[in-house]
């Protein structure tokens, strides 16, 4: 076991920069800072105000996590080539993004919705399915959260640390700094942690290709490993079974970026179209960054290093505490508590928004200030925090990772609502309900029937019911060792019963709500004279000829371009 006393300089530099880190967070408050950030505009969106480098670090923040910076190089130190599906799913993911999040951007900023649970309502003039895309929203991503502070309890773990009360420091201050300066917060660290995993990635690229065997001696290992072992689901190359279930598994995942909550909260802080497009056509690059972390799992592979207690979680820390100086490790071991925490301020912020839009303003308090609701939303965002931080405190790690990869289906079901709704709005609200109900349980029912499976030869069951994401396609009476994704089936299964049962409803005459957006709210922009339009909503209620404002216009979903800031 590792001991405090062999790794103290690493633990001073990663205390050195969380303290940098944590003064950045309650100086972010003063960042930029509006005549008055009690409003969700603010402390939520950051004043929907930043611009093209401040998304970039945003958005990068919010895709690129410590999780992904931990458990994907850790998947491919135990299986090679099955690990690397994070890799084409970015690939995929940004061409999706570009064409769908700019229609989103302008829609929101239009009527100024904080959430996509708000646009769904607006949408499908339905308050109900509003409100289940938020519950879903939350629901996915809470796990989310806890996976995070894996990572960052790994670090801890390979310092000689007790996991428990530093790991609670940790989120403390998080969520202290996050209460006072909202978005703005994880906004400015991000630069930090950005600058942190470049510098830890160029760093471990180095040293892998300097020394004697190069890369070149890390995959011949790598391979002789992989060939040593009694399992037949690892290896360089994929197995000719496996590949079904590594394209669905990237292409679910794909849309499920696309999905989470927290994705749309830092799109939707972006200034104007041009930044959010620049941005989409920018971060591609960065999916490098990963390519080289992933690589780090056949690298901890051929130093031999084995997992400390058995938890393959520190894998990669243990690496660069072997390969680096011990100053360098120290900041890779910040890359990877920053990376934590960075992510993790921007998703509970959006699980608080969810909360506070959809739920407590619709559902409890509809007629609550712009200050209550924001008041609401700390407290909801400080609720989700120490939530996560008690799930990995108190239940084994594993089921918060069971728990997330549930919470991936579950998110995928609001594709039709928030992705196809953003272009059409034919589909019937209840029948978007139904297929929703009908995607949730049989996801489900398919993950139940999984087990969880492991031992030298790969093939034990470990535990009986929801022990992975592939689906054996055997269970259809098919003739095949092949196994999908669950997320696409049960996707699947939610638009084949939304596509029905709408024609079926309009049939019947079913109320299908009212439409409250036009066409030309998904193409505007800044300085458009419909987005114009909504300062002189908030003023009088009418649009540039003195009309009545023909949409919605309450108080807690207006947007309000006019703030001023206070700029350096």
């Amino acid at each position: 076991m590792p001991s405090f006393a062999d790794n103290q300089t690493q633990f001073w530099i990663f205390a050195f920069v969380f303290g940098v880190v944590t003064i950045m967070g309650f100086a972010a408050g003063r960042w930029r800072r509006p005549a008055s950030i009690h409003t969700l505009e603010e402390w939520g969106l950051g004043g929907r105000a930043f611009g093209n480098w401040v998304t970039f670090f945003l958005l990068s923040g919010d895709v690129y996590t410590a999780y992904t910076f931990v458990a994907v190089p850790t998947l491919v130190y135990g299986l090679g080539a099955a690990g690397f599906f994070p890799a084409p799913f970015l690939v995929i993911v940004y061409p999706m993004l570009f064409v769908v999040l700019s229609r989103f951007w302008s829609v929101c900023h239009v009527h100024g919705f904080v959430t996509p649970a708000e646009f769904v309502r607006a949408r499908f003039g339905s308050r109900g399915l509003g409100a289940l895309v938020a519950v879903l929203g939350i629901t996915a991503t809470m796990p989310y959260i806890a996976v995070q502070l894996i990572g960052i309890e790994a670090v801890f773990t390979v310092m000689g640390l007790p996991g428990g009360w530093p790991l609670t420091a940790a989120f403390v201050v998080l969520a202290l700094y996050t209460f006072n300066s909202g978005l703005r917060a994880p906004a400015l660290i991000s630069i930090v942690k950005d600058a942190l995993v470049v510098w830890t990635v160029l760093a471990a690229f180095i040293i892998v290709s300097s020394n004697a065997n190069g890369w070149d001696g890390v995959f011949r290992v790598a391979e002789a490993r992989f060939a040593s072992t009694p399992r037949t689901d690892d290896g360089l190359l994929l197995d000719g079974h496996d590949q079904l279930s590594y394209v669905t598994l990237a292409l679910g995942s794909a849309v499920a970026l696309f999905l989470y909550p927290h994705t749309l909260t830092g799109v939707l802080a972006a200034r104007n179209r041009g930044v959010l497009r620049r941005n989409l056509a920018a971060l591609p690059l960065y999916t490098l960054t990963l390519g080289v972390l992933m690589l780090l799992g056949f690298a901890a592979i051929f130093s031999g290093i084995e997992p400390v207690g058995g938890d393959r979680n520190t894998v990669v820390p243990l690496w660069f505490n072997s390969a680096f100086p011990e100053w360098c490790a120290g900041l890779a071991f910040a890359a990877i508590g920053v990376g934590a925490m960075v992510p993790a301020a921007i998703m509970s912020i959006a699980a608080a928004n969810l909360f506070t839009r959809n739920i407590y303003r619709e559902y409890i308090r509809p007629d609550a200030s712009e200050a209550e609701e924001t008041t609401v939303s700390k407290i909801a965002s400080l609720t989700v925090k120490f939530g996560a931080v008690l799930v990995i405190l108190l239940l084994n790690t594993q089921f918060a990772v069971d728990l997330q990869l549930i919470g991936g289906v579950v998110i995928m079901q609001t594709l039709p609502a928030v992705a196809i709704g953003l272009y059409t709005s034919w589909l019937h609200r209840w029948a978007l309900i139904a297929g929703i109900g009908a995607g949730l349980v049989a996801g489900l029912a398919m993950l139940y029937q999984i087990p969880q499976v492991g031992g030298p030869d790969g093939a034990t069951v470990i535990r009986e019911h929801f022990g992975g994401s592939a689906w054996p396609l055997a269970n259809l009476g098919l003739d095949t060792e092949s196994s999908i994704y669950v997320g696409v089936v049960a996707l699947a299964v939610n638009l084949l019963v939304a596509a029905v049962l709408t024609p079926v409803l309009r049939g019947i005459d079913r109320n299908g709500g009212a439409d409250r957006t036009r066409p030309r709210d998904y193409t505007a922009d800044e300085g458009d004279p419909t987005v114009r339009r909504m300062s002189e909503l908030v003023d009088g209620g009418t649009d540039t000829e003195g009309r009545e404002h023909p949409l919605l216009v309450p108080r807690q979903t207006r947007y309000t371009p006019a703030t001023t800031y206070r700029r350096r």
